[in-house]
């Protein structure tokens, strides 16, 4: 099978597999390419009410293929600045399940998610430092909102990996699961989100990731939406509620 973004939908899930198990799932460009307009129309379908990213395998993502790189780092690393910003943008929570090797290019789409489980074996890296590249601009940025400056610094001048526990320590990892739990765990975790109210997660992703401007916006969709009056009787009724706002609501 040729490298690419695999994807399915269940249980209001969407689950994307970077699969290039030949070369420990990097990242090609047109891997790259594809990924911003696969995101659009999963974003789009109101099916979908939380992603999980992986890799194929026992590997997260080694990177990019460093061939890309070879023939045009510039054009390279634009696609993968436009494929992270993408992942970042993406309206609904995200989520990356890592196992074994989360490094560099992976990394940044990893960080670029709204939240990371990963397993105790795995290990992350960001190393540019090792083929005198300068690391994006809004990877860097984003991995320091993660972690601070000190940890991405370690991270950014050594190239070193670092262990799950450390990036547990760090911020970079959300959760950490002993090896084989992961699924059953990212299961349960996805079940628990496509539970609760979008809308209440579409505006706390905008205000978590820094814009100021939209606060009536969000008070308006609160009051249009339905779902603050069906989660009061819900909770009053003592049922579960049923959330019905989508993205596409929000104009």
């Amino acid at each position: 099978m040729e490298p690419q973004l695999l994807h399915s939908v269940a249980d209001s899930v969407a689950t994307v597999v970077i699969h290039h198990p030949a070369k420990r799932n990097a990242m090609t460009a047109e891997m790259w390419r594809a990924l911003p307009p696969l995101l659009d129309g999963l974003a789009a379908d109101p099916a979908v009410r939380a992603l999980v990213l992986t890799g194929e395998g026992s590997t997260f993502c080694a990177g990019a293929d460093i061939s890309t790189l070879r023939e045009s780092p510039e054009r390279a690393q634009r696609l993968a600045v436009l494929a992270e910003e993408a992942l970042a943008a993406f309206p609904k929570p995200t989520l990356a399940a890592v196992r074994g090797h989360c490094v560099g290019g992976g990394t940044q789409l990893a960080a670029a998610c709204d939240l990371r489980f990963a397993e105790e074996s795995a290990l992350f890296g960001v190393t540019p430092a090792k083929l005198g590249v300068v690391y994006p601009a809004s990877a860097t940025r984003r991995l320091v909102a993660l972690t601070g400056p000190a940890p991405a610094k370690y991270l950014l001048f050594s190239g070193e990996l670092i262990d799950a526990a450390r990036a547990l320590r760090t911020g970079l990892a959300d959760e950490v699961l002993p090896d084989g739990e992961l699924d059953k765990r990212v299961a349960e975790f996805t079940r628990i989100l496509v539970s609760r109210s979008l809308l209440t997660q579409a505006a706390a992703k905008e205000f978590a990731n820094g814009r100021t401007d939209r606060d009536a916006h969000w008070t308006g969709q609160a009051r249009a939406g339905g779902d603050t009056a069906e989660g009061v009787a819900a909770f009053l009724e003592r049922r579960a509620p049923r959330f019905g706002w989508s993205v596409t609501d929000r104009g």
